[in-house]
């Protein structure tokens, strides 16, 4: 489907460098990918909360809840996951635009689709972070009950077990959560921003 002619973008007057002075930080996408029980959502939460307690402009775009609502009807075959990212990408690049730092928190298994998003923002905007941890460990962890699920054959297309997950080629940080604690995987996140002069 071809973009209708009748629909023009409209520029606005505040820019996104007037947002980022005004909030004290530049924004970007800290993109958290890995597999199930990997530990995305509660780094991308303690991430946020620390940059709340600093004062910094900050939101969480998380998988679960944004299927809850934006993406709800969009189930997981691979035509559906596309979808479902590409729509975040579309959301975060919003919230780039309005001088926040968006954690989002997806499994986002394909390296196009996450190369897609990094396209949609400027370079440097974009920040993925791969939390890397075994199958065995997020098998052992089963937050959810998912991984006993998918060996059941209940849930079908389930990365890591009956869908496939390709590992960043080149993320700008790997977070071992099996190895380091949240606390460690956080200051390593904030060291990085702070090198790079986002915060």
């Amino acid at each position: 489907m071809g973009q209708n002619q009748n629909i023009v973008w409209h520029d606005t007057t505040i820019k996104k460098e007037e947002r980022q002075k005004r909030n004290g930080h530049k924004s970007c996408i800290l993109w958290f990918t890995g597999l199930s029980g990997a530990g995305k959502s509660t780094l991308a939460n303690a991430l946020e909360q620390q940059l709340f307690r600093q004062g910094k402009a900050s939101y969480i775009l998380d998988g679960d809840n944004v299927r809850h609502g934006l993406n709800k009807g969009l189930g997981f075959s691979d035509e559906d996951r596309k979808e479902n990212i590409r729509r975040i990408g579309e959301v975060a690049k919003l919230f780039v635009d309005a001088g926040t730092v968006v954690c989002t928190a997806f499994i986002s298994p394909f390296k196009e689709d996450r190369d897609r998003v990094r396209e949609l923002v400027e370079e440097g905007e974009f920040i993925e972070v791969y939390v890397r941890c075994s199958l065995e460990a997020c098998e052992q962890r089963d937050p959810k009950g998912l991984y006993k699920k998918a060996r059941a054959g209940e849930i079908p297309s389930f990365t890591g077990i009956s869908s496939p997950y390709e590992e960043p080629e080149s993320p700008e940080l790997i977070i071992d959560s099996d190895k380091l604690s949240v606390e460690e995987s956080i200051e390593t996140i904030i060291t990085y921003l702070k090198e790079n002069e986002i915060l």
